[in-house]
């Protein structure tokens, strides 16, 4: 598992080190710098009679450091120190904003070449002139030192930076980003370390051995994106690779940052965070991230004595006369995932539809261990809108609803139950859920539900804040939150999950009914503790995310799909996962 933490709890962390006299700067350029030298190594290597490839010589590759002031700076021009001493023809950039004594200096006596911005890099006392701005000039001397270079590191601002990117570092970023999206690149497999990250496939890997593009390095965090909460405020300068030191920051996994933020890798330079977090001493992380291992040790295979009923029950209500394949995909993707049955209720002809494409289906009135409701369902109309054919599925929502939350009586309904939440049902909840009930909105629907209790907000605005209104949205409900996108936040009592896991193809219709149906299984399974401990609905509901995008990508690897080929691959995820435990 992965786990991120706030800027402020990193500082904290490094402070008795620091007092103790821990050569943090030391550890982490050092890191910083063997890794790049790997990355060189890798990209630079040479094909081999046998159609293997060896890695290339680091002696002779260049490298320009974009640099900034602080400690982040420091990092950047001693790690460019390091390189100059193994070869590579190291260009250091400075915003001009006064540099890093230290690092400066260990660069220049290495060998390294400097470029000034604006002012001196040995003016220490000048003040940062957040509206100086970077001469055309100027720019277009620095656009081609980029052009040529193999490798980026972007250094020009670390953890403690707030806002947008100004003045000369922005219009450094937008200049610099120009002359990369304009080469011409293909993709690679680039094989990170610890941070998982999308570079979207701008570019080789470093195992590829393609020269294209230079390969762009962010130090600690890609400069410009929201550290604590991984929003884009302005320019960002997109990152091949991101080496974090001590501990991944919440920018990484969190979307939209994590998209920027490419493969990455998390240097240990001693700092106790998750000790300190055990013992009560720390916050908790902001946000965490499953890995398939974690996913394999929290999945339930059933033993000998198991049955159907105890291996979990599924009740559906999904789909109407108008949006009939919803239902079959819910369906579908549930008894793909392994429960004991899966039942059904719904409008005659979608019932036949159910049917038709899973027999094993129950189209009767049961107990269940969870409800999926709302797939294919449209929401409740206004008092201006037209009537809508929902096939009776509102009525039967408000029923599930009602049990699930505990409005009926338990002698009625039996035991309470989880519940996911999508689609039509969104707009049927009651004023307050059980963390047990799990809501799956895209950010359209979080915004409505936002806005039925009374804040003011719009797609964009989620799009654009992610973890900021997934945690209202539970705040507002009591519900756990699965917020859908091109990364998937999950918000419950105890905490945050990220999961990046799916391709980018999977951004097709049907897909969240898929999803639904896996979650569906997954509470089922888990029932009695889901309703009895607060925070495991969030992370089921994470580990549901790792499942459906593990099984899109093995859908099609690299292409297209469909959601039902998604479905069709949930088994095949599952054995693998359970496999490798």
């Amino acid at each position: 598992m992965i786990e991120a933490w706030s800027a402020a709890d990193v500082r904290a962390a490094e402070e008795p080190l620091l007092a103790a006299g821990v050569p943090l700067m030391e550890r982490a350029s050092f890191a910083l710098a063997t890794i790049v030298a790997r990355d060189l190594a890798r990209r630079r290597s040479v094909a081999l009679p046998d159609g293997g490839r060896r890695d290339g010589r680091v002696t002779g590759a260049r490298a320009v450091l974009l640099v900034g002031s602080g400690n982040n700076g420091g990092d950047t021009l001693h790690a460019g120190a390091y390189l100059a001493r193994r070869g590579v023809e190291v260009l250091a950039v400075l915003t001009g904003e006064h540099a890093h004594a230290g690092g400066l200096a260990a660069l220049r006596d290495a060998g390294g070449s400097v470029e000034v911005l604006v002012g001196s890099p040995d003016d220490t006392t000048r003040a940062d002139r957040p509206h100086d701005h970077l001469d055309p000039h100027v720019a277009g001397r620095v656009a081609a030192q980029v052009a040529r270079a193999d490798v980026v590191l972007d250094g020009l601002v670390g953890i403690g930076a707030r806002g947008p990117l100004r003045g000369v570092a922005a219009d450094l970023v937008r200049h610099v980003s120009a002359v990369l999206d304009g080469d011409a690149h293909a993709g690679g497999e680039p094989g990170g370390d610890g941070v998982p990250g999308d570079d979207g496939g701008r570019s080789p890997g470093p195992g590829s051995g393609a020269r294209g593009r230079p390969w762009v390095v962010g130090v600690d965090t890609p400069s410009g994106v929201g550290v604590d909460d991984g929003t884009v405020p302005g320019p960002v300068l997109r990152a091949d690779r991101t080496v974090t030191f001590g501990a991944a920051k919440p920018g990484l996994l969190l979307p939209p940052a994590t998209h920027l933020a490419g493969h990455g890798a998390v240097v240990d330079v001693g700092l106790r965070l998750g000790a300190l977090a055990e013992d009560g001493a720390a916050p908790r992380p902001v946000v965490r991230r499953l890995e398939r291992a974690d996913v394999a040790a929290r999945w339930v295979a059933p033993g000998p004595t198991d049955h159907k009923y105890t291996r979990g029950v599924v009740g559906v209500v999904a789909g109407t006369p108008t949006f009939p394949g919803a239902a079959v995909l819910v369906v579908d993707a549930a008894v793909r995932t392994g429960p004991g049955m899966v039942r059904y209720r719904g409008p005659d002809d979608v019932t036949r539809a159910v049917l038709a494409a899973r027999p094993e289906v129950v189209p009767a009135v049961g107990r269940v261990q969870s409800w999926v409701l709302g797939p294919g369902v449209p929401p409740v109309p206004g008092p201006d809108d037209d009537p809508v054919d929902d096939g009776g599925q509102h009525e039967r929502v408000r029923y599930a609803l009602a049990a699930a939350t505990g409005e009926l009586a338990a002698d009625v309904v039996g035991e309470r139950v989880p519940v996911v939440v999508d689609a039509g049902a969104l707009s049927l909840l009651p004023d307050r859920c059980p963390p047990s009930v799990v809501l799956t909105p895209h950010a359209g629907e979080l915004a409505t539900v936002l806005r039925s209790r009374g804040d003011d907000v719009t797609r964009a605005d989620v799009e654009a804040e992610p973890l900021r209104w997934a945690r209202r949205a539970h705040e507002a409900t009591g519900a756990t939150v699965l917020l859908k996108g091109s990364a998937t936040v999950v918000v419950g009592p105890e905490g945050a999950w990220s999961q990046a896991d799916a391709p980018a193809w999977l951004a097709t219709a049907g897909a969240g009914d898929v999803l639904a149906g896996i979650l569906g299984t997954v509470l089922a399974v888990h029932a009695e503790r889901v309703v009895r401990e607060p925070g495991l609905a969030a992370e089921l509901a994470a580990a549901a995310a790792v499942v459906h995008g593990l099984a899109a990508e093995r859908a099609n690897p690299g292409g297209p799909v469909a959601a039902l080929d998604v479905a069709e691959a949930v088994r095949a995820v599952v054995a693998e996962l359970l496999a490798a435990r």
